[in-house]
């Protein structure tokens, strides 16, 4: 499989939730999308804001910083938004139940390289950058499987 990618640049959190919400409506279980960049850079806020546009009714979303995952029921099935920043090994991975829900629900995993070789080739990858404007997002997606290839085509004609 080649690597394909997409660079676009946000010029505020806004144009970043703007793209996250449209990025879910592609979704569907089975899905994992795999957030990466620096602390700050705005993994949290793209969870979000994704996660709010698929909920029937608004919930808190709170950051799975301490609680590693949180799940919500939306109305494209369940999401697990976990963040693995505190994970120490491969094997706490599969405690989670990650590899589970990577077949049966939407995955959105901040800090995914703590996944190591459980990594899932057919994920999407959102890598996140911080540039000179306070606000401004640099977001670079790559990807792999053929799948991914068709439904960003269809979601950026629209």
């Amino acid at each position: 499989m080649s690597e394909h990618k997409i660079s676009q640049t946000f010029q505020n959190a806004e144009e970043t939730a703007q793209f996250a919400r449209a990025l879910g409506g592609v979704l569907a279980q089975g899905d994992v999308v795999l957030l990466s960049g620096d602390v700050g850079a705005g993994k949290t806020h793209f969870c979000r804001s994704l996660i709010r546009s698929l909920l029937a009714t608004p919930e808190d979303i709170p950051s799975p910083t301490f609680t590693l995952v949180q799940t919500y029921e939306t109305t494209k099935g369940e999401i697990w938004h976990s963040d693995l920043y505190r994970l120490t090994s491969v094997n706490e991975v599969e405690e989670l139940g990650l590899l589970e829900a990577f077949d049966t629900a939407i995955c959105l995993v901040e800090w995914p390289d703590r996944l190591g070789s459980l990594m899932p080739q057919r994920a999407l990858a959102v890598h996140l950058d911080h540039l000179t404007d306070a606000e401004a997002r640099q977001m670079t997606l790559t990807w792999q499987d053929s799948a991914w290839t068709l439904r960003l085509t269809e979601w950026h004609t629209q």
